[in-house]
């Protein structure tokens, strides 16, 4: 048996079957209209939006990375919680746009922007992060080409990481932003060319449990953006710090708090360097603010032995749940909080079983020899912590089996 991570503890049940904001799951599937259903609660995420405000420094800006979950009935909800949204493709402006989400309130990072993209972003009015002196030349030449005045800052490449972090987004050498060595340049030279500088984005790692590393990390980063500016000779008017902030996926795993993040924040902002007094701050975060609020339904249509051990067999898989398959970022395989939907907080059977998709390979496992329930065709397996890079990020296409359904509560 091999444990799986923690089922977080609001979710209750009525007679046995799993309740998601306040409404049984099997009448969520009839609502939906079938199964593998992707159900995200919005009390849950605007409880943690609230959750951020009361630790973080009112000062601070909430940003929502759209890329945990683009899902249009969410976008347009979170532009009323959140104060920006960043982005990292052409097709996510136009969903950031159609969200409702003010261009002047919108980033767009990531490497490897195209033309048409850069024109477009630039067009709009939404500001650019630089990845390399290549992209802010194309971003000068697309700004002449629309005729506009275009809004860009420097993304930088830390000489340093956020320790513990489940994704390294900074230190040493990578495909994301300016090496920090190179990165005042960067900006002093676009500023010379009359673009509108909007200052800096310091990423340095995503999916962080140790609060004490993202307190390091954030003073070091407001340190580093601080020298830059020296450097460049002029304010940032904004600094986005990044995120970090991450979720106890799995066994051991305990929820982060981040009051003490807040303290030592507000501290730091306390006692600013000169050039970046007046600067404005902000915290990015995607999976942080929506993983918790959703929860992943698909349904058994087998239940067979091989070799001494039982496998159930779903009708959803790593098409729709690349995460909970462990195949997004993890080394090791290790089990998301699954549960029988309805039979919800039932005593597990003796013998451990193993959920797997319905694709043809191998690598399709959603749990592996956990304890649930005894289980039979037709039931319904939750999967929890399903709310950030799910649907968006899976490989929806292959072997064309259909999308997942979505449906938002709230």
């Amino acid at each position: 048996m091999k444990p799986m991570g923690p089922i977080p503890a609001w979710f209750g049940d009525e007679e046995g079957m799993l309740l998601i904001g306040g409404c049984g799951a099997a009448s969520l599937v009839d609502e939906a209209g079938d199964t593998p259903l992707f159900v995200y609660d919005m009390a849950i995420v605007e409880a943690q939006v609230r959750r951020f405000r009361e630790a973080m420094p009112k000062a601070v800006h909430l940003h929502y990375a759209v890329k945990a979950n683009p899902h249009a009935p969410l976008l347009a909800r979170m532009t009323g919680q959140v104060d920006g949204f960043d982005i990292a493709s052409g097709g996510e402006l136009a969903m950031a746009l159609t969200a409702g989400m003010a261009p002047d309130r919108i980033s767009f990072a990531g490497p490897g922007k195209r033309n048409d993209e850069l024109e477009a972003a630039i067009f709009a009015g939404v500001t650019l992060h630089l990845e390399s002196e290549g992209e802010g030349r194309r971003a000068l030449a697309a700004a002449e080409k629309v005729g506009k005045r275009p809004r860009v800052a420097v993304r930088v490449n830390p000489d340093f990481d956020l320790k513990g972090s489940g994704m390294k987004m900074g230190g040493g050498a990578k495909p994301f932003g300016v090496d920090a060595d190179r990165a005042a340049a960067l900006a002093r030279a676009m500023i010379d060319a009359g673009a509108d500088w909007q200052g800096w984005h310091i990423f340095a790692g995503s999916q962080n449990l140790d609060a004490m590393a993202i307190i390091e990390t954030q003073a070091a980063t407001i340190a580093l953006a601080a020298r830059l500016s020296d450097e460049v000779g002029a304010a940032p008017p904004l600094v986005n710090l990044g995120g970090g902030f991450g979720l106890a996926y799995f066994p051991g795993d305990e929820r982060l708090d981040i009051r003490p993040i807040g303290v030592a924040l507000d501290s730091v902002l306390e006692s600013l360097p000169d050039i970046v007094r007046t600067s404005d701050f902000a915290i990015e975060l995607g999976r942080w603010l929506v993983g918790e609020a959703g929860v992943y339904l698909t349904r058994v249509v087998d239940v067979k032995r091989s070799q001494g051990e039982t496998f159930v067999v779903v009708d959803g898989g790593l098409h729709h749940q690349l995460a909970a398959s462990g195949n997004f970022g993890t080394v090791v395989r290790r089990n998301y909080p699954i549960a029988l939907a309805n039979h919800f907080g039932a005593a597990p059977a003796a013998e451990p079983v193993t959920v797997v998709g319905c694709l043809c390979t191998p690598i399709d496992r959603l749990g592996e020899k956990v304890a649930l329930p005894p289980v039979g065709e037709g039931d319904l397996v939750a999967i929890f912590l399903a709310g950030a890079y799910g649907a968006s990020a899976s490989p929806a296409a292959f072997l064309g089996h259909p999308s997942p359904r979505e449906l938002l509560l709230g």
